[in-house]
């Protein structure tokens, strides 16, 4: 059976749970306050759905869902994460993470810094341009005709395509805007395009 961990559970993990138990995946939740505090998340979520710590969420996942805010990405575990698709879902906010230089220039992107972080796991851009109520509201069956198009960014074919399988079993097609290198171009929140032909990005 597959599972999918979750390393932070707001509001955007917990709606990615939602589809992922749908689709009949098995989630594993945690956050940094432990998993006690997730009790009544898990309830409602049901049976499908557990509890745990992020190094126990990691090991569990198939693929792990990053969903918590920049400025604590130093504690993600590594060693847990080696070798997994980790979808990365964080967004910088100076405001809340407070100003990092090189993000700042544009020398580099949040997903690449996360990267050099997890050095042994495979990054995916993905579900970072979507505010959690559309998560929900436009996840649609593989053949529907108004299916939308998330964007993903990663440097690995294989965890890309094990990515795009993955968000199709979410309910969401994906356009491939290509390296970590473009997946600042994906920090904006614009709703995502409904449509079967991937749309024109603006960097």
């Amino acid at each position: 059976m597959a599972t999918l961990g979750f390393i932070g559970s707001g509001s955007i993990g917990t709606r990615i749970a939602q589809l992922a138990i749908a689709a009949g995946i098995d989630v594993v939740l945690s956050n940094s306050r432990g998993p006690e505090t997730l009790a009544e998340t898990v309830a409602e979520l049901g049976e499908r759905a557990r509890a745990a710590t992020p190094e126990e969420a990691a090991r569990a996942g198939d693929w792990v869902v990053v969903s918590i805010p920049l400025a604590p990405y130093r504690e993600l575990p590594v060693t847990a994460l080696a070798g997994k698709v980790v979808l990365d879902t964080i967004n910088y906010y100076p405001m809340r993470d407070g100003h990092i230089e090189a993000l700042d220039s544009g020398e580099t992107t949040t997903t690449e810094l996360v990267q050099e972080h997890l050095a042994g796991a495979k990054l995916v851009k993905a579900f970072n341009n979507i505010s959690d109520h559309h998560i929900s509201a436009l996840a649609r069956p593989t053949d529907a005709a108004d299916r939308s198009a998330l964007p993903i960014a990663d440097d690995d074919p294989k965890a890309n395509a094990s990515a795009v399988d993955l968000i199709s079993r979410l309910g969401f097609d994906t356009v491939d805007v290509g390296p970590l290198t473009k997946a600042g171009a994906l920090n904006r929140r614009p709703t995502p395009t409904r449509c079967r032909t991937p749309p024109t990005l603006t960097p």
